[in-house]
């Protein structure tokens, strides 16, 4: 390639340059297709314990590179040290449990003699008579009986993987590694600021011993990236992204299957009978963390009235304990954001706010791409920073007199991703979960709260499918339906 083939990747808070990353063309698009064609013939055919050893083998080089990948991480997504090091280790074990769940992951048999009605009507004799239930012997219902149903599951094909910048790794992982655990390749575009991360990723599954071809990584405008979207040779597109851009690949992708991990405006509701203490240190830790850019991360924030103040002492007295900088220096707790146009996006929500009748009570200056932590009070429905994801270092506080209300009012609006709820008492737990249409509801904790293997995704414009490691594998998988007479 030629000087002109690279882009420069520079780091978010100080636009110093951390990398180059190629740049892919109609032809290395082109290539990168019909490579995961042939991949795919090559996948679909390995015995699970091949592909699970890959698996392992990755997670085993991963270790070994930990720190490599730690700094890329930090330097061009811009996230602190020990949150980099965060997600090395969720990386690890996507890595681990894909192949844990490779070596068991498979189909099941279907009872075909549930029915005396239809077993009797779809049943015939030997001598092709029909079948009379009433009057048959039971060595003749035992011989007719002798039919078996397995369900089996297959990779459906090529999948594109579209992913984000806020885990270069890891949510990237959610996708390729459920995908080559299944036996099927793919396209990987990673997000545009955040794309050497995929290339050491994939850097790593070659050694591992990922057939060549099982994994292209390609960096490429957004027209080819459509292009491939539409494209039929893939059986499956999986964004992680604005609902904006989803909802898009949704509309243009065609017949193929489509999941999609969309954004949020998390709610926590802190009850009077919560531990303050604990709440207000994991709603700073989910609102500010990485500069607040998480799809599940805290931003609206709901308390009951009796504990409203103490609550908000506690919660303001964290947030400026928060070390604000270099996300490259220890000890750092938030960064910039991904940007300095996302940056001047976020302050001009707070503004905007303010303007309406918020009032600031920590927090919102900017500089650079840095956005200092922010805390809003008196914020309202229709207010940008309580109705859209704000994806940045600000959440709004108010207080609640009735549950109920406290409920109606999280549920409200376009997203349902995961939200948070802070009680000793269980039947409200259970109640809000009934109510509350969110793909998860942590209780005693705040919606940041992800294991990888758990189910994950979306209700209304939060997506489309599930991720979490066997979910994707179904979702990324087919039935085809075995019936046997052996009679």
């Amino acid at each position: 390639m030629t000087q002109a083939s690279f882009e420069v990747i520079r780091s978010p808070f100080d636009g110093s340059p951390v990398g180059q990353m190629p740049i892919a063309g109609e032809a290395e698009v082109e290539a990168a297709m019909a490579a995961a064609e042939r991949g795919y013939q090559v996948m679909r055919r390995l015995p699970r314990f091949a592909r699970a050893d890959i698996l392992d083998r990755a997670a085993g080089i991963l270790r070994a590179r930990r720190d490599e990948v730690v700094r890329t991480i930090a330097a061009e997504a811009g996230k602190p040290l020990y949150d980099a090091r965060g997600e090395v280790a969720r990386s690890l074990f996507n890595l681990t449990n894909a192949a844990a769940e490779t070596r068991r992951f498979g189909g099941h048999e279907v009872p075909l003699d549930m029915d005396a009605g239809v077993f009797e009507y779809q049943t015939a004799t030997a001598d092709g008579a029909k079948l009379d239930l009433a009057k048959a012997p039971v060595e003749t219902l035992a011989a007719l009986r002798r039919r078996v149903g397995i369900a089996r599951r297959f990779p459906i094909g090529p999948i594109l993987a579209i992913a984000p910048f806020n885990f270069p790794l890891n949510l990237v992982l959610h996708k390729v590694a459920p995908a080559l655990a299944v036996g099927n390749s793919v396209v990987l575009k990673p997000a545009p600021q955040t794309p050497l991360t995929s290339l050491l990723l994939a850097d790593i599954l070659r050694e591992a011993g990922l057939p060549e071809e099982a994994l292209t990584v390609v960096h490429c405008p957004v027209p080819l990236a459509e292009r491939m979207v539409k494209d039929e040779r893939f059986a499956m597109v999986t964004f992680t992204g604005s609902a904006k851009v989803g909802w898009h690949i949704k509309a243009i992708a065609g017949r193929k299957k489509v999941a999609l991990e969309l954004g949020g405006n998390g709610a926590v509701i802190v009850c009077a009978d919560a531990d303050l203490d604990l709440a207000a240190a994991r709603c700073v830790r989910g609102g500010m963390v990485y500069g607040g850019q998480y799809c599940i991360g805290v931003q609206r924030i709901l308390v009951e009235r009796p504990v409203h103040e103490a609550f908000l002492e506690r919660l303001l007295a964290r947030v400026a304990a928060l070390k604000v900088g270099n996300p490259t220096e220890e000890g750092v707790d938030v960064g910039p954001v991904i940007d300095e146009g996302s940056a001047r996006r976020i302050e001009s929500w707070i503004q905007e706010a303010a303007a309406a009748g918020a009032k600031v009570l920590a927090g919102g200056e900017r500089e650079r791409a840095v956005i200092r932590p922010c805390v809003l009070a008196e914020t309202t429905p229709g207010m940008k920073v309580e109705d859209e994801e704000i994806f940045g270092p600000v959440v709004t506080v108010n207080p609640f007199d009735r549950f109920e209300d406290a409920v109606a009012r999280a549920n409200s609006g376009k997203y349902g991703l995961q939200g948070g709820l802070f009680t000793a008492d269980i039947r409200r737990a259970f109640g809000a979960i009934e109510d509350w249409d969110v793909g998860g509801l942590m209780v005693n904790d705040v919606p940041i709260y992800r294991l990888d293997n758990m189910p994950f995704g979306g209700w209304k414009q939060s997506g489309l499918g599930r991720e979490g490691t066997v979910y994707a594998m179904e979702e990324m998988t087919d039935i085809k339906h075995l019936v046997v007479n052996y009679a």
